[in-house]
C-alpha cells in the first residue's frame, strides 16, 4: 500500500486553503498513493474565535469536504480528511473538529471527532484552551477498503489507553493527524508516535501541519511540522520535514501480525490492584 502525506500550511481562508491542499492532492495521486492523509484542521487554522464563526461551515455545506470527497472519487482513492473545523447546533456554539475517512467513491466511510482537547499552558507565553472553542467526541474505528482504521487527532497521541482499544478492536492503521505546537513537537512528537506504534504494534499515519499560518484576523499560529509514517516496529519510515508539499512510503500490511506476534502485549494484560 503506498501512502502520501500532505502537509499544510493552512491559513484562516478556508478558501484559499481548498485550492492547495486539492493541488496536493492531484499530485499524491500522479505518484500512484492508495490512501492520501491531510493533517488536522485542513480548512482552516485560526486563533480568532470570531473568524471561525464568519469563515466555518457546517458539515453537509463544507467546501473542503465536498471538493476532497469528488477528488477521492475522480482519482478512485482512500482519504483521511485529517479533520475539519466545523460549525455545529450545540447551544453553547462550539464547533466540532472532525477527522473524515473517504472511500473510493467519494463517500464518507467515517468520521471522529477530536476527543483530547488540548488546554495546555506550555510557557509563561504559550497556552491553549481547545475546548474553550470545540466540543470533545466520542467515535473513533472505521473500516475502508478491507481496513481496520483507528482515528484520532493531535493531542489524543498523549493517551495511551486510547491507542491500546482501538488495537484491540482490531486497528491495523492508527492515524494522527496533527497541528501540532513547535516547542512540545520538537521535544514529544517523534517520541510519542513512535511509542504508540511499538505499544500497539500497528502503522502510525500521522500528517501535519507546518510552518507560520498567515491569519486574517487574530493572532498567527506557528505549528512543528514532520508528518511521519512510523512502523509497527517503531521505525520512522518517513518524515516531512518543516515544509509543505507530498511525501510518499510504500508499506506491507502483514508487519502488523508480524510485529503483534512478536511482542504479543496485546494479549498480555494482567489485572492488578492499587496504588
Amino acid at each position: 500500500m503506498k501512502i502520501a502525506l500532505i502537509q499544510l500550511t493552512s491559513s484562516d481562508d478556508p478558501t484559499e486553503n481548498i485550492d492547495t491542499v486539492c493541488a496536493y492532492f492531484d499530485e499524491a495521486a500522479r505518484l500512484g498513493a492508495d490512501f492520501i492523509l491531510t493533517p488536522e484542521v485542513t480548512n482552516c487554522v485560526s486563533t480568532s474565535r470570531a473568524r471561525q464563526e464568519d469563515v466555518l461551515r457546517h458539515e453537509h455545506d463544507d467546501p473542503t469536504l465536498k471538493a476532497l470527497q469528488g477528488k477521492a472519487k475522480a482519482a478512485g482513492v482512500m482519504t483521511l480528511i485529517g479533520s475539519l473545523a466545523l460549525k455545529t447546533n450545540d447551544v453553547d456554539g462550539r464547533f466540532s473538529n472532525r477527522s473524515f475517512l473517504i472511500d473510493r467513491a467519494g463517500e464518507i466511510a467515517g468520521w471522529y471527532d477530536k476527543i483530547h482537547m488540548f488546554d495546555v499552558t506550555v510557557s509563561d507565553t504559550e497556552s491553549y484552551h481547545e475546548s474553550r472553542g470545540y466540543r470533545p467526541g466520542v467515535r473513533v474505528l472505521a473500516r475502508s477498503d478491507g481496513v481496520n482504521i483507528g482515528l484520532t487527532i493531535c493531542y489524543d497521541i498523549r493517551f495511551p489507553h486510547l491507542y491500546r482499544s482501538l488495537a484491540k478492536q482490531s486497528a491495523d492503521i492508527l492515524t494522527v493527524p496533527s497541528a501540532f505546537s513547535p516547542v512540545t513537537g520538537a521535544a514529544h512528537w517523534e517520541t510519542l508516535l513512535r511509542a504508540r506504534a511499538i505499544e500497539t504494534g500497528a502503522f502510525i499515519l500521522a500528517p501535519a501541519q507546518t510552518g507560520t499560518h498567515k491569519a486574517h484576523a487574530g493572532k498567527s499560529r506557528k505549528t512543528y511540522g514532520h508528518g511521519m509514517v512510523v512502523s509497527p516496529w517503531g521505525e520512522v519510515l518517513a518524515d516531512a520535514g518543516e515544509e509543505p508539499g507530498v511525501i510518499c512510503v510504500d508499506i506491507d500490511p502483514s508487519e502488523v501480525e508480524n510485529a503483534r506476534r512478536r511482542i504479543p502485549s496485546l494479549r498480555q494484560e494482567n489485572r492488578f490492584e492499587g496504588p
